[in-house]
C-alpha cells in the first residue's frame, strides 16, 4: 500500500518571500512600468517646483524659509510612495483575484491567505519604495536636501508604502467591477492636491484643516519634508504612529477579507 504524501505548511518568511519573488519574476521584463512611475513625480518637480517656483519666493517650515523647490520635493517624494504603492495594491489585486484567480491556485499549494496578504502588501511596498528612492537620489542631485536627517526619509517611504498598500489592497477586496475603480480616483487626486504637497495645510481653516491633518498622505508628507529640512517636531512621530497603525489595521482587514473571499 502506497503512502499519500501530504506538502508541510511553509514559515510564515518563506510563504511571504515566495509570494514577493514571484511578483519580481513576473515584473522584471517589464521595468518600463518603475520607469514612467518614477518620471511623474519628476515632471512635477520640474514644472511647479522649479517653474511655479520662479514666481513664489518659498515657505516657512517650522521657523526655516526654504525654496519652493525644496517645499514641494519631500511632498512628491511622499506621493511617489503614495502611487506605486496604490497602483500595485488596486489594479493588479483586483485582476488577480477576480478575473486571474491566481489567489484560489494559490491556496491549492502550501501557500496560506496570511502568505498572500503579506507578500501582496510588502510588494506594492517595495514597488512604491523603487519610484522613491530614485526620485530621492534626484533630490540630492539637484541640491534639495540640506540635511543628514535625510537618510531617513527612504524608510519614511516605506513607511508611507506599507501604509498605503495594505489598506488600498483591503479597499480592492471589496470590489466587484473595473468600474469600481472611479472610487479610488476619487479619493487618489484630491488627497494628492490639497494634503500639503503644492503648498501649506495653513491655507485652510477650521474643519477643513482637521480634515486634510487627518488624511494619511498628509502624515507622509510632514513626515518626509521634516526629515529632508532637518526642521524635526512631534508632528514626526505623529505620523510614524498615524502610518504604522494604518498598515497594521490594513493587513488585518486584508486577511481576513481573503479567508472570507476564497476560504468560504
Amino acid at each position: 500500500m502506497t503512502a499519500i504524501s501530504t506538502s508541510s505548511p511553509l514559515r510564515r518568511l518563506e510563504g511571504t518571500r515566495l509570494l514577493v519573488l514571484r511578483n519580481y519574476i513576473t515584473y522584471r521584463t517589464q521595468w518600463k512600468l518603475f520607469l514612467t512611475g518614477f518620471l511623474e513625480p519628476v515632471f512635477y518637480l520640474f514644472s511647479i517646483g522649479i517653474g511655479v517656483g520662479k514666481l513664489i519666493p518659498g515657505f516657512e517650515v517650522n521657523g526655516h524659509s526654504i525654496p519652493y523647490a525644496e517645499f514641494v520635493a519631500p511632498g512628491m517624494l511622499a506621493a511617489s510612495a503614495f502611487n506605486g504603492a496604490l497602483l500595485d495594491s488596486t489594479f493588479n489585486v483586483f485582476f488577480k483575484l477576480r478575473y486571474e484567480k491566481l489567489y484560489d491556485q494559490m491556496l491549492a499549494t502550501p501557500l496560506t491567505t496570511s502568505d498572500i496578504a503579506r507578500g501582496e502588501i510588502i510588494w506594492g511596498q517595495l514597488r512604491g519604495a523603487s519610484y522613491s528612492v530614485a526620485f530621492l537620489a534626484v533630490m540630492w542631485a539637484m541640491g534639495l536636501v540640506h540635511s543628514w536627517w535625510a537618510v531617513l526619509a527612504f524608510p519614511a517611504t516605506l513607511l508611507i508604502g506599507f501604509a498605503f498598500s495594505a489598506v488600498c489592497m483591503a479597499l480592492t477586496t471589496w470590489m466587484t467591477s473595473w468600474q469600481d475603480f472611479d472610487k479610488i480616483t476619487l479619493l487618489q487626486l484630491p488627497m494628492f492636491l490639497f494634503s500639503g504637497t503644492f503648498f501649506p495645510v495653513t491655507a485652510f481653516h477650521g474643519v477643513l484643516r482637521w480634515a486634510v491633518e487627518a488624511t494619511p498622505l498628509y502624515r507622509g508628507v510632514v513626515l518626509c519634508r521634516e526629515l529632508t529640512t532637518g526642521a524635526l517636531t512631534w508632528e514626526s512621530a505623529v505620523s510614524v504612529g498615524y502610518l504604522v497603525a494604518m498598515g497594521l489595521f490594513g493587513l488585518l482587514v486584508v486577511r481576513r477579507r481573503l479567508d472570507t473571499l476564497l476560504l468560504t
